[in-house]
């Protein structure tokens, strides 16, 4: 729509001005638009721009300063919640056919765990919740599925909190589905409660906040596509880690995995699902902490049990994991602070509700056998009963004499103390750095180094991206004509809203004069015909549609008009005298009468006189008309 006025994004300033108020909106109100594209990003600016008509960045970020409401028109305008249920339905048939049994196999009937990123109103999250209900049925559906729906933009969060869809909306939705999750409620469609309970909507900047973890499927269709390719990497990188080991990722029809990482690997390309890459398995088991042999003396016994002692009534609370990632002691304090039970050990630690509470522990144990150095943790927040505790964690590797690492061990360090006496001081907690952003930022520089030896080959891929970067464009301006033209069936709405109003206004008006037993003549202060009742018709013989925008001085009646026009001019000045009187005249059937005419003005709710209405009767009948 810009590019219509004659003023184009380009023409709006320079790069940098365009840079420092995408700053100014990060720093004003935490919408960080800067891993976005920016031919896209450009042009939704510089529509709302037109809008409100701005022609330069500089003057908008003013505008901004000036009135805070702005921002909620911009980020409507930027994110395009353009979405529908099971929208690309062979993409959907596939995930119904062949995912969803792969999911359920892979899960063994344990809970199943789902995000939908950028779910803009809900319908991808229904629409997955639906493919899970019919595959579970909805019992078993309310007992192992959680579905997480994520989007940056409020508004659209709160719609899909709603769950009320338009008859239209549910298109695609198969007609056995619609009777089964759908209740018809003031002429729209809710999504059933049982279903609804286990969607949860929630608000996630996937390039600032941390991702949903350990899920079984991630769906982001055609979210992808706005951020850079930069952005693009770095979101990939969270998917990879929030998914389990048999994890699925599956994509928009115009998204394809633009990076060449070895995150994730196609399970059908044309689709657009793919698979999580597997890391490295463990190699070994940790070797047994203690040794029963047949010759062992009172004095290692009385070590052992000493050492064994000493783990126990330590005053932190310690955990040691094998390479298995198997749950080996627990001492005292440990058992008591989490209620880890003694048939506990001896379980895989990501079964447990400590490998993820109340701290990530998986990912600080992968980096300790990754880097070999102990990993620390910094003011981890658990509430307890109601009240807030404060940890230092410390992940550090356990090494055998012959310093083969055999396992990690996790002390839990209460800081509640000290951490009471400093919270006054402190305004915000950092984010903490996980092990998987390390290992990105490695693999990002392998990345370079090889794009570097392999000139000929990056060149057929930049092609191939720009090729697939053309593709997203046009998919993002089909949604943004899409929803220009949503915008415009609402306004065609209102308008024909408005003419059946003005149609019964009309008739009504019709109604008045043809009951008020006389001819009613209305004319505009030229004297033109504006209204012409059928009391009048009976009296003249001419028709409404004959006589309507004529000169009243035009008609060939059988009244004389030039009597009558003093009257007109009279009531037209505003006067009270000689508005009426009483003149000979013939009507339609050549009888002669005496016609009695009363003129007034035509005012407006301010007094302003509009025209003239004349009054025309028989004086001889008897109407009772006064």
């Amino acid at each position: 729509m810009t590019e219509a006025t004659g003023v184009g994004p380009t023409e709006l300033g320079t790069d940098e001005e365009f840079e420092e108020l995408l700053g100014f909106i990060r720093d004003a109100r935490a919408f960080d638009f800067t891993g976005y594209k920016r031919p896209s990003l450009r042009r939704r600016v510089a529509h709302r721009m037109h809008g409100v008509g701005i022609t330069s960045y500089a003057d908008y970020r003013d505008y901004l300063e000036a009135n805070a409401g702005e921002f909620a028109e911009l980020f409507n305008t930027i994110l395009i919640n353009v979405t529908a249920f099971f929208r690309d339905p062979p993409a959907w048939k596939l995930l119904a056919e062949s995912i969803v049994p792969r999911i359920l196999d892979s899960t063994d009937g344990g809970p199943i765990r789902v995000w939908s990123a950028g779910c803009a109103t809900g319908e991808e999250a229904y629409s997955l919740a639906i493919l899970f209900a019919d595959a579970l049925g909805e019992e078993t559906f309310k007992e192992r599925v959680k579905i997480y729906a994520t989007d940056i933009d409020d508004d659209a969060l709160a719609g899909a909190r709603h769950a009320r869809y338009s008859r239209s909306a549910l298109e695609n939705v198969p007609e056995e589905s619609r009777e089964r999750y759908f209740e018809p409620q003031n002429g729209r469609y809710a999504i059933n409660v049982d279903l609804r309970r286990n969607v949860v909507f929630g608000r996630n900047d996937l390039l600032t906040d941390p991702p949903i973890s350990r899920v079984d499927l991630i769906a982001a269709r055609n979210t992808l596509m706005y951020f850079a390719p930069e952005s693009q990497s770095k979101i990939l990188a969270n998917f990879h880690f929030a998914l389990n080991r048999d994890g699925l990722l599956f994509l928009g029809r115009s998204e394809a995995l633009l990076t060449r990482s070895n995150l994730f690997e196609p399970v059908d390309l044309r689709r657009r699902v793919f698979s999580k890459t597997h890391v490295a398995e463990f190699r070994e088991g940790l070797r047994e902490l203690t040794r029963r042999e047949a010759g062992r003396t009172t004095v290692e016994v009385d070590e052992l049990r000493i050492r064994q002692a000493t783990f126990e009534s330590g005053p932190v609370a310690q955990l040691v994991v094998d390479r298995q990632g198997t749950l080996v002691s627990a001492n005292v304090q440990a058992r008591a602070l989490f209620a880890i039970a003694l048939s506990d050990l001896g379980r895989p630690l990501q079964d447990l509700e400590i490998s993820y509470r109340p701290v990530e522990l998986r990912s600080r144990i992968d980096e300790v056998y990754a880097a070999h150095h102990t990993v620390a943790v910094r003011d981890v927040q658990w509430s307890v009963g109601g009240d807030s505790r404060w940890f230092d964690v410390q992940v550090s590797p356990l090494l055998a004499p012959d310093g083969e690492m055999v396992g990690v061990g996790i002390a839990f360090t209460e800081t509640t103390r000290y951490r009471t006496l400093r919270e006054s001081l402190e305004h915000s907690k950092e984010r903490l750095e996980t092990a998987y952003e390390e290992l990105q930022s490695t693999a990002e520089e392998l990345e370079t180094t090889n794009e570097e030896l392999q000139s000929t080959n990056e060149e057929l891929e930049t092609t191939n991206e720009e090729l697939q970067s053309t593709n997203e464009e046009l998919e993002t301006m089909n949604e943004e004509l899409q929803s220009t033209n949503e915008e415009l069936h609402t306004i065609n709405d209102e308008l024909r809203d408005r003419s059946e109003e003005l149609d019964e206004v009309n008739s009504f008006l019709e109604s008045i004069l043809g009951s008020l037993g006389a001819g009613i003549v209305v004319t505009d202060r030229e004297f033109r015909i504006q209204a012409w009742n059928d009391e009048a018709r009976e009296l003249w013989g001419l028709a409404a549609d004959e006589v309507h925008g004529q000169h009243v001085m035009n008609l060939d009646i059988g009244l004389s008009l030039d009597e009558v026009m003093p009257l007109l001019r009279a009531a037209l000045a505003g006067t009270t005298e000689e508005t009426e009187g009483t003149f000979d005249a013939i009507n339609r059937r050549g009888r002669r009468i005496r016609c009695r005419v009363d003129a007034s003005p035509l005012t407006t709710p301010d007094e302003e006189i509009r025209g003239v209405i004349l009054v025309m009767r028989d004086a001889d009948a008897t109407d009772g008309f006064e």
